[in-house]
């Protein structure tokens, strides 16, 4: 479908959305359009509604009651105009993610430009709209264009955001909505940076506890913290990149397994190869979508840095929470990443409050390595008459890792009940 590439300027073009709509299974008991978003930014919605990114034991009355609708924000993978970046002026493998001097900062910005500049080259005028404002309005797009008064959702981590904005515009043409994994935008970088940090770094605890105590795991026994530590202090080999890996990289692919905790025995079985390429192949920098990830989340998470006296001390405080998983944690690579970037935030961190829509359903993890509980809380908090749902087990998002949350989730998504205060899924 067509919409605007900037609403208040017509001019400046249109872009395409791509839609997937899977029709409900019992038509006769249809409730409606049940739009999903993956999360990233940058995560395909398409792709995640035609691959059945909705199916966990338990989901299968969504399918049989809506219309199970997935769509590719704008700039994401299968819209037009899509957002594209050279990889290797994104990532390099040489650079100091954590500039300690001014030569360093200064080398540090001067990426962050140049790959900006790189991005916007390729891109086009698009790049400068792919705010999570933006795309909210496009949700109501597909709202009109579907046929219908109202719409559901579920989002997933960046899609918690995505739906809370448009919840907050347009809160009268909410019928039901999860957010799963909660992010929350009004909360000040730094601080979120610090919150993520030491998330990761409980999350990478727990799992070290686990392994060394557990005999599914390839290091049990062993100190696996002292051997995530020299990966991520030294890099190690990787056949599958026909180079040695940066810490940088073994890191930020160690955080990928985290966020499933059925993945933990692999984890622990990259952890312990000789060989990192396992690892590496799961890093964010690795990712087709990283392009998108970077320039979405520099409309809507800009660097907070002044200068690198500034960096330097938000650096230590994250070391200080995460002292063996600072190296690579989400918010301090997408954020700190937008330093020097070329275009201005269209959407900074700010307050989303909803009011008017009816009860929408929160469910934050606390010990989720991504989205930290305290970010839900806040989020929930925002929005009139929410109800928060708290998983005490691991992993990133509870439709992947809690069959207690999935059950709340499609109870409340078929009945329009949120599940009652203070509930907890252990």
């Amino acid at each position: 479908m067509t919409v605007p590439i900037d609403r208040e300027h017509p001019e400046a073009g249109t872009a395409q959305i791509a839609v997937a709509r899977l029709p409900a299974k019992d038509p006769a008991h249809r409730i409606g359009s049940l739009l999903v978003n993956p999360g990233g930014p940058g995560g395909s919605g398409a792709g995640f509604a035609r691959v059945g990114g909705l199916d966990q034991p338990g989901t299968e009355s969504l399918y049989e009651r809506f219309d199970v609708v997935g769509f590719d924000p704008r700039g994401v993978p299968e819209s037009t105009p899509r957002i594209t970046c050279s990889p290797e002026k994104l990532y390099d493998t040489g650079l100091n993610r954590f500039p300690s001097t001014r030569a360093e900062y200064a080398a540090f910005v001067e990426h962050n430009r140049a790959a900006g500049e790189d991005c916007l080259a390729k891109t086009g005028p698009m790049l400068g709209h792919v705010d999570t404002k933006s795309a909210a309005e496009d949700v109501d797009a597909i709202r009109s264009a579907l046929g219908e008064q109202r719409i559901s959702w579920f989002g997933l981590s960046y899609g918690t955001e995505l739906g809370a904005v448009y919840a907050s515009s347009h809160p009268g043409r909410v019928d039901r909505m999860v957010l799963d994994g909660a992010v929350d935008h009004a909360r000040p970088i730094r601080q979120a940076m610090i919150e993520e940090a030491a998330a990761t770094e409980d999350a990478l605890l727990r799992f070290s506890s686990w392994c060394h105590g557990s005999s599914e795991c390839a290091l049990h026994g062993q100190d696996v913290l002292a051997r995530y530590d020299d990966l991520a202090s030294h890099g190690a080999y990787a056949k599958a990149l026909g180079r040695k890996a940066t810490g940088d990289e073994l890191a930020s692919g160690a955080y990928g397994f985290l966020y499933l905790r059925s993945n933990w025995p692999e984890l622990g079985r990259a952890l312990a190869a000789k060989d990192a390429s396992e690892l590496a192949q799961n890093s964010q920098y690795a990712t087709p979508t990283y392009g998108a990830y970077r320039s979405i989340g520099c409309q809507d998470f800009p660097a907070p840095f002044t200068g690198v006296a500034d960096m330097r001390t938000t650096a230590a405080l994250v070391r200080t929470v995460a002292p063996h998983s600072w190296r690579y944690t989400e918010y301090w690579d997408l954020s700190a990443g937008c330093t020097g970037w070329p275009l201005p935030a269209r959407n900074p961190p700010q307050a989303h409050p909803v009011h008017g829509a009816p009860p929408i359903l929160v469910v934050g993890g606390a010990h989720d390595p991504a989205t930290p509980l305290p970010w839900a809380r806040g989020l929930a908090a925002s929005i009139d008459g929410s109800s928060l749902l708290t998983r005490l087990d691991d992993g990133h998002t509870g439709l992947y890792n809690s069959p207690c949350a999935v059950a709340a989730e499609v109870d409340y998504l078929v009945s329009g009940v949120t599940p009652g205060r203070g509930a907890v899924c252990r």
